[in-house]
């Protein structure tokens, strides 16, 4: 079943179920924030982290690549830690301390890429601490509501979601001090032309 690589085609079944994904989004925060189902919500998760891996997988197998999957893919992952972080937050999981420090490196690494695409630069190489930074994320948030549970299964997701958490933060931020090294390395005579 050969499907060729189209850029602009909308409708490949990876893109499908990385919409679903965003569908998820607000789901998962109600589910923490309203009912506090987190057992729900935990399910909801692990079915969206399923999809994330089932997406990019089909994409390569069915050779289905395109410039929106490129974008809903990360926009996904980044919703989601956004949900969680404002989530546990308001559920007086986590301290307001970790939700400024988290958003402001966004804050910081999207006025970098402002001035990257005002200069006609679309963006620098993802690298690993990046990546890594953000799936130390995507594993400490859902701990750290399993954290919430009673007993030994509780107690322990708190201690490790504590400790991806802060070895995530770290990363989050020297990974954002290796992007404007990348940036910095930039030979901005020739990008202007």
């Amino acid at each position: 079943m050969a499907t060729t690589t189209t850029e602009n085609n909308i409708f490949t079944i990876p893109n499908i179920l990385s919409f679903s994904r965003l569908l998820g989004v607000p789901i998962f925060f109600w589910l923490i924030v309203g009912p506090q189902n987190d057992g729900l919500a935990l399910a909801l998760l692990a079915i969206s982290a399923f999809t994330d891996w089932l997406d990019g997988f089909l994409a390569r197998k069915l050779n289905q690549f395109s410039r929106l999957g490129e974008l809903l893919d990360p926009l996904a992952d980044r919703l989601y830690v956004l949900a969680a972080l404002v989530a546990l937050y308001l559920r007086n999981i986590v301290p307001l301390w970790v939700v400024i420090v988290l958003l402001s490196r966004d804050f910081v690494m999207s006025l970098l890429l402002i001035s990257l695409k005002s200069k006609g630069i679309s963006g620098v190489p993802v690298h690993f601490v990046g990546k890594a930074a953000t799936m130390n994320l995507l594993y400490a948030l859902p701990l750290l509501l399993l954290g919430t549970f009673a007993g030994a299964l509780g107690r322990m997701a708190h201690i490790f979601g504590w400790a991806f958490l802060i070895w995530a933060i770290a990363m989050y931020w020297y990974g954002a001090f290796l992007y404007f090294t990348q940036v910095r390395k930039i030979d901005w005579t020739q990008s202007n032309e």
